[in-house]
């Protein structure tokens, strides 16, 4: 009779075949193992294909492009060449010109957005200059930095406040435009009418920003962007980037995050108050939104006397503060492509 198996273990128990679940017999039950187990494999394999095709694949890792702070600081002293721009005069238009070329010359679909409004000296021009890099069908970040200078100091030129911002703005738009696309839009808008003329209020500063975000809620975009970047004032050789409280906590994280992985993190700090900029027109729209400025831009650390004067010049900034900073807002756009925000 068929009684004996395969093997036997030394206390009588049928030894099992690792994995195969179950005894087999001699003869012609090896055979059918044999058959079984092969069958086996297969359906297995086949499985596992299966198996295989229906994971998700993970996100590619984006590497943010590179950043030149020589090219930034370039294209700051060519900008601050141009002369004072303060809003509504010959010298705004003739910089809202030369940033719609530099946009461009850098391969970037760009538009002068000109509009009316009112100030304590009367109706105005202004123009926004907006340049614009498609992605895919996900959402929109937007850059921003004011172009205009403040009126009334003689002798001020606005290398860091705003001339910083704009050419900052512009080689961030370069290195994006030679980059591989992102699945987002990246959208850049140099702002008009930043700078008050008597005493920031409803008719006197943030013209640019203020009416930006007005359009673009008119127009739906405004829901899609999913963060709002100020560059203001970031090319003080001695750079302390102030974030101000009213920023959007979590993109305030993702700057002390991407500022920690660019060995940065020192240059970063949170502010104790509130400060008015740009920013604003968006954040109580409901946009996160995060301010880089640098509010201790003076003779000494902790002073922010050279804001407003004539000694905001070219000599007070440096290539690697620039780059610094470029760095960071580089990685933070790959790092939104990658991660999406809160509640996105």
């Amino acid at each position: 009779m068929e009684t004996d198996l395969v093997n036997i273990q030394s206390n009588g128990r049928p030894k099992r075949w690792p994995g195969a679940g179950f005894c087999v017999r001699r003869r012609d039950g090896v055979f059918r193992w044999c058959c079984w187990w092969v069958a086996l494999l297969l359906v297995a394999g086949c499985g596992l294909k299966e198996e295989t095709a229906r994971q998700p694949s993970a996100p590619p890792v984006l590497a943010p492009p590179v950043i030149s702070g020589e090219a930034a600081l370039a294209a700051v002293r060519e900008f601050v060449e141009l002369g004072p721009k303060d809003s509504g005069t010959p010298g705004a238009e003739q910089a809202a010109q030369y940033i719609f070329q530099q946009l461009q010359a850098r391969g970037i679909a760009a538009e002068i957005q000109e509009f009316q409004d009112s100030t304590p000296d009367g109706e105005l021009t202004f123009r926004n200059v907006l340049g614009r890099i498609p992605g895919g069908a996900g959402p929109i970040v937007l850059l921003g930095a004011h172009y205009d200078t403040k009126i009334g100091i003689e002798g001020f030129v606005g290398a860091n406040d705003s001339g910083s911002g704009v050419g900052l703005l512009l080689e961030l738009a370069r290195a994006f435009a030679a980059a591989e696309p992102l699945p987002l839009e990246l959208r850049f808008a140099f702002f008009d009418g930043e700078e008050c003329r008597v005493r920031y209020g409803p008719n006197d500063g943030f013209h640019g920003s203020r009416y930006l975000a007005e359009r673009m809620a008119a127009d739906g975009s405004l829901s899609n962007v999913t963060a709002m970047i100020v560059l203001d004032m970031v090319g003080d050789a001695h750079l302390t980037v102030t974030i101000p409280r009213n920023s959007t906590p979590w993109l305030v994280s993702r700057v002390f995050a991407a500022a920690r992985a660019e060995d940065a993190r020192q240059h970063f700090l949170l502010y104790p108050y509130p400060i008015s900029d740009d920013h604003e027109a968006f954040f109580r729209r409901g946009v996160p939104a995060v301010d880089l400025i640098d509010f201790e831009f003076g003779s000494r650390p902790g002073a922010n006397d050279y804001w407003h004067t004539a000694a905001d010049s070219m000599d007070k900034l440096s290539a690697r503060s620039l780059d610094i900073v470029g760095r960071v807002v580089a990685r933070m756009i790959v790092d939104l492509a990658a991660t999406p925000a809160p509640g996105k």
